[in-house]
C-alpha cells in the first residue's frame, strides 16, 4: 500500500477519502482542501477531523462562549484566563491556584469505570500542564432514574472509576454532587474538576517557542485505545439502541500518572521546559498543533518514533489515540540530557519526536517521508465557526404555564410529615455517603472541609493555614424552565456555598452540558444559559477561566435537561476559621437570612411528591446573593456563627435535616410570622441560608444583618433529638436517619 505523503497527495487530487466517516461535513472538507492548496494526506484528514470536532473546536458554541471574555473583566485575582488548559487565579501569599472542570460524559455511558477513570486523568493532566501540584478534585455526576436497571450499571462503574482513579492518585476527592433524573438515562453526565497550586512564577504555559528547541513526547506508549475518541463519542448523538462503541473508550493507568505527576513536578522545579502541553482529546493532534500555533515558529515531528505500545498502528492511529498519561514538553537543547534524567528516574518513558523550527508549518514525517505540511493554526484555533439557527421552542410557554402552584399541597400535619419523610428519602436528596464513602476525601491531610459540607475546602499552606474552597452546582429542572434564570441560579447556588465556608468567591470554570446543537430549541437552551451566566458573573465580579462545552448529550430524538454545572473557586486566609454544616451545640439559635417566598417550580417538593416538570424557577437577585455572601463571609471571618448552611434543593427542611444529622443534635422550629408551615418548610426561594448563632453572639450578628440590610429571621434553637415544626409535627433524628441513608444502597444493592 503506498504510503500517503504530502507528494503523493499533491499529485492524486480525486483520490476518495473517508471524511464522513471521520465526523467532517462536506463544507469543512472543502475548506481543508482550500487552506491546503490540495487534498490532504490521511494523516492530515486524521489531524482536522478530531481537532474540528465539536469536543475540539467548539464550532457550534464560540459564537455565544466568547461573551465570557468580552463581557466580564477580570478581577485583581486573574492570572490566566480563557485560552489555556485551565484557568490561574493569584489567592495571595505569592500563591496561584489554578482550577477547572470537563466532561467525560459518552466514554462513561459506554464503559462506566474507564470512562470516567480517564476523565479523572485527563483533568489532572491540564493541571499539571499549568505547572501546579493537583490538590484535589471534584466530581458532578448526573444519572438516569435511579430505580433504572441501566443506572446500576452505570453508577457503580463510574464511581468506583473516580474513586479507583483519584485514590491511587493520592488526591482528595472534597465534593461535587449525584442528581438522578430520567432525562439522563440514556447520557449520564459525568464532569470532573482538579484544583492544583503553585507560586506565581511557577505557572507554565502551552507553546513552543525557541527554533532548535526539542519536542519530547513523556510518559506512557502510545496504543490503540481512544482512536477517535473525541469525534467518535463527544461530537454526534447516540442511537436509541444504546452504547456501542467501545474501542474509542480510552484506558487509564494511575500509577503510571502518578510517576507522571511527580516527574514533571521536578523538571518544573529545575526549569527545564519552555513549553508543555498534556495530551488528552485529540492526543498527538491536539498537543503538536497547539503547541505550535501558540508559539512562535513551526514543529517538525518524526512520527516513527513514537513509542508504541502496538506496532501495527498507521501514522493516522498514531496521530488520533487518546492514550493516557502522555505529555509534550518542548526543551531547550542543552537541558535535554538533565529532562532524561528525571524521566529515567521516575520510571517515565522520554523521547525526542521533533524540534521547533524558524517557519510556520507543522511538518510531520513518517520514516523520512512527509506525511503532514499544514499551518498549525488552521488546525488547532481557525476551525469552522457556526451561527447555528436557534428559537424558542413551541413547548416552552406550555412548560411555564403548567405552575407547580396549583399542585395539591399536604392538607394536614400528619400529611405534611409524610411529605418530608418522603423528600429527605428520595434520591436526589438523600445521603449519598455511599458513592463518596468510596472517595478518599483526606488524603494528604489538608482537606478541612468536603462532602457533604456545603464546599470542599483544603489548605495550601500549613503556616498560614491559607486555603481555598470550591463548589459545583447546576439545576437542569431549573434550567429546562427557564434556561438564562436557570443558569444563573447554578452560579449563585455555587458562589452561596462557597460563601457559606467562609471563603470569599474569586472567579468560575463552567461545564455546558447540552443536546445536539443541530436541534434549534437545544441551540437556544444554549444561548439563553450562556448569555445568563454571562450576566451573572459580571453582576457578581466573578470572572470565567475556562471551562468545557459537552454537546450532543442525547439518544435519538430525547435530549439531556439543559444543565450548566458552575465551579466556583473561593480563598479563605485561615481555614480554622471555616463554617461547617453542622449544628454542634445545643442552645445554639437557628437564624434565617433572606426572604422566603412561594416558589415551588422545579422544586424537589414538585418532583418528588408530584412528580411534576413546570412553572418558573425561583427568581434570581444577585445583589441579594453578593450581599449575602459578604454577611456570611464576615460572620465566619469574626467567629459570629457556629455553622451555615445554605438552602436549595428540598428548601429549608432539607437543609436542616442535614444539618442536625450531620452534628446529631435535633432543632425546635417555629414557623415565622406571615409564612404557612408548608411554604416554610419546601420553598427553594433563592438567596438564603440558615446560620447557628451561640446565643454570645446575637445581637452583633443580627445588628450586622439589620445595618447591612440583609433579612434576618430567627427560627428556632439547636436543641433535643428530633426536628420539631412547633404546632405541626416532630420527626426523631433515628427516624430521618434511617430515611435518609438508606435509599441509595437499596437501590444499588
Amino acid at each position: 500500500m503506498t504510503l500517503d505523503t504530502v507528494k503523493h497527495a499533491s499529485g492524486t487530487p480525486d483520490v476518495g477519502q473517508p471524511w464522513k466517516e471521520l465526523g467532517l461535513k462536506e463544507d469543512e472538507y472543502d475548506r481543508i482542501r482550500e487552506i491546503l492548496e490540495r487534498r490532504p494526506t490521511g494523516a492530515e484528514l486524521a489531524m482536522y477531523s478530531v481537532m474540528w470536532s465539536e469536543h475540539c473546536s467548539y464550532k457550534s458554541s464560540k459564537v455565544h462562549l466568547k461573551q465570557f471574555g468580552e463581557k466580564v473583566p477580570a478581577n485583581d485575582a486573574m492570572l490566566v484566563g480563557i485560552g489555556e488548559n485551565a484557568g490561574v487565579v493569584d489567592v495571595g501569599q505569592g500563591y496561584a491556584v489554578t482550577f477547572k472542570v470537563e466532561s467525560h460524559n459518552h466514554p462513561s455511558y459506554i464503559e462506566p469505570y474507564q470512562g470516567a477513570a480517564t476523565g479523572v486523568g485527563g483533568i489532572v493532566r491540564d493541571i499539571l500542564a499549568m505547572g501546579a501540584r493537583p490538590v484535589a478534585v471534584v466530581d458532578p455526576l448526573r444519572f438516569g432514574a435511579a430505580d433504572h436497571p441501566d443506572t446500576k450499571r452505570v453508577l457503580p462503574g463510574v464511581v468506583a472509576g473516580i474513586g479507583g482513579y483519584g485514590n491511587c492518585l493520592g488526591l482528595p476527592n472534597i465534593g461535587g454532587e449525584v442528581v438522578f433524573d430520567a432525562c439522563y438515562q440514556g447520557n449520564p453526565l459525568v464532569n470532573a474538576g482538579c484544583i492544583g497550586v503553585m507560586r506565581h512564577e511557577d505557572i507554565h504555559l502551552a507553546k513552543a517557542s525557541g527554533a532548535g528547541n526539542k519536542v519530547i513526547l513523556y510518559g506512557a506508549r502510545t496504543g490503540g485505545d481512544g482512536i477517535g475518541g473525541v469525534s467518535v463519542l463527544a461530537s454526534e448523538t447516540f442511537e436509541a439502541t444504546g452504547p456501542a462503541k467501545r474501542p474509542a473508550v480510552q484506558v487509564g493507568d494511575p500509577f503510571q500518572e502518578k510517576l507522571l505527576i511527580e516527574c514533571t513536578l521536578e523538571i518544573f522545579r529545575e526549569k527545564l521546559v519552555a513549553g508543555i502541553q498534556d495530551l488528552g482529546g485529540a492526543g498527538l493532534s491536539c498537543a503538536t498543533s497547539e503547541l505550535a500555533s501558540a508559539g512562535s515558529g513551526g514543529m517538525r515531528v518524526e512520527l516513527d518514533t513514537v513509542p508504541l505500545r502496538d506496532a501495527t498502528l498507521s501514522p493516522e492511529e498514531i496521530l488520533m489515540s487518546e492514550s493516557q498519561e502522555r505529555m509534550c514538553a518542548v526543551v531547550e537543547p542543552g537541558k535535554v540530557g538533565r529532562f532524561m534524567e528525571i524521566c529515567e528516574k521516575w520510571d517515565v518513558l522520554a523521547t525526542v519526536i521533533g524540534e521547533v523550527t524558524e517557519g510556520e508549518r507543522l511538518e510531520i514525517f513518517w520514516h523520512g517521508e512527509q506525511i503532514v505540511d499544514v499551518p498549525p493554526r488552521s488546525v488547532a484555533h481557525d476551525g469552522p465557526v457556526y451561527e447555528r439557527p436557534y428559537a424558542r421552542p413551541d413547548w416552552q410557554d406550555a412548560l411555564q404555564a403548567d405552575d407547580a402552584g396549583k399542585l395539591p399541597r399536604p392538607a394536614t400535619s400528619a400529611e405534611l410529615k409524610d411529605q418530608v419523610l418522603k423528600l429527605v428519602a428520595s434520591p436526589n436528596q438523600a445521603s449519598k455517603a455511599w458513592i463518596t464513602d468510596q472517595y478518599d476525601r483526606f488524603v494528604q491531610g489538608n482537606t478541612v472541609l468536603a462532602q457533604p459540607e456545603d464546599a470542599g475546602m483544603v489548605r495550601i499552606d500549613e503556616q498560614s493555614n491559607l486555603g481555598v474552597a470550591m463548589a459545583t452546582d447546576g439545576n437542569g429542572r431549573y434550567t429546562k424552565l427557564d434556561p438564562y434564570t436557570g443558569a444563573q441560579l447554578a452560579l449563585a447556588e455555587a458562589y452561596r456555598n462557597v460563601a457559606a465556608s467562609g471563603a470569599k468567591p474569586l472567579a468560575i470554570s463552567d461545564c455546558l452540558n447540552f443536546g445536539s446543537p443541530e436541534d434549534p430549541a437545544v441551540m437556544w437552551q444554549f444561548a439563553e444559559a450562556t448569555r445568563g451566566l454571562a450576566d451573572g458573573c459580571l453582576q457578581l465580579g466573578t470572572p470565567v477561566t475556562g471551562g468545557n462545552v459537552s454537546l450532543y448529550n442525547q439518544t435519538g430524538e430525547t435530549a439531556i435537561h439543559p444543565t450548566p454545572v458552575v465551579a466556583v473557586l473561593g480563598v479563605i486566609d485561615d481555614v480554622n476559621r471555616r463554617t461547617p454544616i453542622a449544628f454542634k451545640e445545643e442552645g445554639q439559635l437557628l437564624y434565617l437570612l433572606g426572604d422566603t417566598r412561594e416558589e415551588f417550580g422545579g422544586s424537589a417538593w414538585s418532583q418528588v411528591v408530584h412528580d411534576h416538570l413546570g412553572g418558573l424557577p425561583p427568581a434570581v437577585d444577585l445583589d441579594r446573593e453578593k450581599l449575602l455572601g459578604e454577611i456570611l463571609i464576615s460572620a465566619s471571618r469574626d467567629g459570629m456563627i457556629d455553622a451555615a448552611h445554605d438552602l436549595s434543593d428540598g428548601g429549608l427542611i432539607q437543609s436542616v435535616t442535614e444539618s442536625c444529622l450531620r452534628g446529631g443534635n435535633g432543632a425546635r422550629l417555629v414557623v415565622p410570622d406571615g409564612l404557612d408551615a408548608f411554604t416554610f418548610l419546601f420553598s427553594e426561594s433563592a438567596g438564603r441560608a440558615v446560620v447557628a448563632v451561640p446565643r454570645s453572639e446575637e445581637l452583633r450578628f443580627t445588628d450586622m444583618c439589620g445595618a447591612r440590610g440583609l433579612p434576618v429571621t430567627r427560627i428556632g434553637v439547636v436543641d433535643g433529638e428530633e426536628i420539631e415544626v412547633q404546632g405541626e409535627f416532630s420527626l426523631t433524628l433515628s427516624e430521618l436517619k434511617a430515611a435518609h441513608e438508606a435509599t441509595i444502597p437499596a437501590l444499588l444493592a
